[in-house]
């Protein structure tokens, strides 16, 4: 009894040793059939033909797609994990500098599509120019205008030289502006510490992670002042319903003098259904709202571009009375459509800044190997007096100086008391 006592604690010492060895070969083998580095290979191959046939903005960026293909294939035996392999495209879409083009999936280490404040380059200084007001609360009321000096501690040089990206021109300033703005949206596993500096030279430290947002459930709200309806529509562009939500609004409102819709918070876009059942209330015979165009291909032919005017049609009674629509950075994608089209249609004025800037129209596509795919613009979406919507500066355009008060709105009030 005692001599087999002995030998099972002798067995138990020998599998203490051998544990991690089993572990560290269990593992590795894992990885080995998990992580198929030809199937990756391919995939990439088959992103960048879909971008190279496909993207209409490809020659505008100025990317060089034999630069990603050489430096990424480099990278393919270093990718061990899943996770390793979601980064690795998401890292190639970022190549292009465009926020439009994304995966639709995301990890921990994945970044953020977007940040609630906007840093521009102002004598290629990065200055803090916009911030959400409408969803912050309690933002440092002073820091506008103030200079991002670090990021997490790390020098702005340091770390937009340090964003995984590899083919891009990161002193361009236009990719400058949106590496900046891509590391202070982050990474989901990550702090966001950002240091300002403000003219007078006192330094503020803010971290994005501890800052309060407001919660918000409605699709919209709405209300008068004075006699002026205001109905501010929430991130809900991508619910169909919506369209109900704001034909009820519209015409408890119908006796104002004048509305204001309000379309700073709909950062994540939506579809046309939204936008044109809400443009249908203001037009009375269908009027065109926005252009698509693309490049249609074959091979070894000339490329001939394919354009077309997409019209709104008149839906149930027609508001008449003047209009104001306000945009901002955090005006998306589909938001950005519908501010563009109630102007195009003649019914409204614009008042803010410059929107999101998502380019182009989107459509999916599917890896032969990953389970995941990704989403790239296929046509070009311009204004119907032919301005690209990505490039659309509002013509009453209103710079964000305080948060003291709502500058973007009482610009809105004044156009319509004028009319």
């Amino acid at each position: 009894m005692v001599r087999f006592a002995h030998k099972k604690m002798r067995y138990i010492k020998v599998l203490k040793l051998l544990l991690p060895l089993l572990w560290c070969y269990t593992t590795a083998f894992a990885q080995q059939t998990t992580i198929n580095h030809q199937h990756i290979q391919e995939d990439l191959e088959e992103i960048l033909s879909d971008i190279a046939n496909n993207y209409p903005y490809l020659a505008e960026k100025k990317v060089d797609l034999d630069c990603i293909r050489a430096q990424y294939t480099k990278r393919i035996s270093t990718i061990k994990t899943e996770e390793e392999t979601v980064l690795f495209f998401e890292y190639l879409l970022d190549e292009f500098y465009d926020s439009h083009l994304i995966l639709n999936t995301n990890r921990a280490s994945s970044y953020r599509l977007y940040a609630p404040i906007y840093i521009s380059l102002k004598a290629n200084k990065p200055i803090l120019t916009s911030v959400w007001q409408h969803q912050l609360l309690h933002f440092p009321p002073h820091l506008l205008g103030a200079e991002l000096r670090s990021i997490n501690g790390q020098s702005i040089a340091e770390a937009v030289q340090q964003f995984p990206t590899l083919c891009q021109d990161k002193n361009d300033p236009v990719v400058r502006e949106w590496v900046i703005n891509k590391l202070i949206a982050g990474r989901y596993n990550e702090p966001r510490k950002l240091n300002f500096q403000q003219a007078n030279g006192e330094q503020i430290l803010v971290d994005l992670d501890t800052l309060q947002w407001k919660q918000e459930t409605d699709l919209l709200t709405h209300h008068r002042l004075d006699d002026i309806g205001i109905i501010r529509i929430k991130n809900t562009l991508g619910r169909d319903e919506l369209v109900h939500a704001f034909d009820a609004a519209l015409d408890s409102l119908w006796d104002t003098k004048g509305l204001i819709i309000d379309i700073r918070n709909t950062v994540d876009g939506g579809d046309s259904y939204e936008a044109r059942g809400i443009m249908s209330r203001f037009v009375a015979t269908p009027k065109p709202y926005q252009k698509h165009a693309y490049m249609a291909t074959s091979t070894g032919n000339p490329s001939i571009e394919r354009s077309w005017l997409e019209l709104v049609s008149p839906r149930g009674e027609q508001y008449t009375k003047p209009l104001v629509v306000l945009v901002g950075r955090w005006t998306g994608s589909m938001g950005e459509g519908l501010a563009i089209g109630l102007e195009g249609i003649g019914r409204a004025q614009v008042v803010g800044t410059e929107m999101e800037r998502l380019a182009g129209e989107m459509t999916g596509f599917s890896f032969k190997h990953q389970p995941f795919g990704y989403r790239l613009s296929f046509a070009k979406l311009f204004h119907v007096n032919g301005t690209l919507r990505e490039k659309y500066v509002p013509p009453h355009y209103v710079q964000q100086t305080t948060l003291a008060k709502d500058e973007v709105l009482e610009k809105g009030l004044k156009l319509l008391k004028q009319e």
